[in-house]
């Protein structure tokens, strides 16, 4: 198959941990032919959907990880299969896109789905499982957010539409700077803010569970950095091998059937404790991580899923 990346910088990715090298690479060794081209360089020309981009191959060596063509244009509907694999911000560039990468259905196939990834972004899709996810509230007037605080004493605060752990706030009951921060976020940004109750179990671990095509396939969990409350990988967090627990089977079982309809191929959710906190649909990473601790090619299985879909 013919199989473009929409990503960010190629050559910038650490080939140990990108789960965007990872894809290519198995995609590579199973025999399909690889483009590169990043989101600024997708357009809309007269009825095509077109990239300037590289024809590429991959190789697993740090800093010469990837061998680029010569830039060409090409119309994104000769190929089979497009991955939209850049990192959010999810605004406005993100979104539109998205509606772009819609006009490609269906001959092209389009990973995850863009309609649904525009849709059900990472901290909305959640609220759709209310009772699986801690208490939540999404907004951006202080004093329902003060409320909010009033009421569970120790919250996150974060940017909605963030990602990597960047802009995440815990508040403890003791803390004084809700205003600052409510101007800090607000003089940049008409995002509202995404309110959730602090659960302690982050001490122990965010577990991202990896599903594809709807089925879990393994997770790894990730430790805070010490004196840090974020797990995310991009500010330290420690990666681990762990098991699935029967409540993550549960909450599985329960949002699997939604991301298989909505062609949410490859998908990571976190868990904390006994809750779902995120649906990562839009770049989802740890597919390395897991193989090495896990010793299966999580790859091959995303690959399968897609061949298939394209059979």
């Amino acid at each position: 198959m013919k199989i473009a990346f929409q990503m960010d910088p190629i050559g910038d990715v650490n080939i140990d941990a990108d789960s965007s090298f990872r894809l290519a690479e198995e995609a590579q060794a199973r025999g399909h032919t690889l483009f590169f081209y990043g989101p600024d360089q997708l357009a809309y020309q007269e009825g095509r959907i077109t990239a300037r981009g590289h024809d590429f191959t991959v190789k697993r060596v740090q800093g010469d990880h990837a061998e680029l063509g010569p830039l060409k244009e090409v119309d994104l509907a000769d190929f089979d299969v497009v991955w939209l694999r850049q990192d959010p911000p999810f605004d406005m560039h993100y979104i539109t896109s998205t509606h772009l990468l819609d006009r490609l259905a269906p001959g092209t196939l389009v990973v995850n789905d863009p309609f649904w990834v525009r849709n059900y972004p990472e901290k909305l899709l959640v609220l759709d499982f209310p009772d699986l996810t801690p208490p939540t509230t999404i907004a951006r007037d202080l004093d329902t957010i003060r409320a909010f605080k009033a009421k569970h004493k120790d919250m996150i605060l974060k940017p909605l539409y963030g990602n990597g752990g960047a802009g995440v706030f815990r508040l403890t009951p003791e803390d004084r700077n809700l205003s600052s921060l409510y101007e800090l976020f607000t003089g940049f940004s008409r995002e509202p803010l995404i309110c959730q109750k602090f659960l302690p179990d982050v001490s122990n671990g965010d577990k991202r569970v990896i599903l594809v095509d709807g089925e879990p396939v393994g997770a790894i969990n990730r430790v805070p950095a010490a004196g840090e409350t974020r797990s995310n990988m991009h500010v330290g967090g420690r990666p681990e091998k762990i098991g699935l627990t029967e409540r993550d089977l549960e909450i599985c079982a329960r949002i699997g059937p939604l991301l298989k309809e909505k062609g949410q191929v490859f998908v990571g959710i976190d868990v904390i404790g006994d809750y779902l906190t995120e649906i990562n649909v839009t770049s989802p990473t740890g597919i390395q991580e897991l193989e090495r601790f896990d010793g299966v090619n999580i790859a091959a299985k995303i690959w399968e899923a897609i061949e298939a879909k394209r059979a």
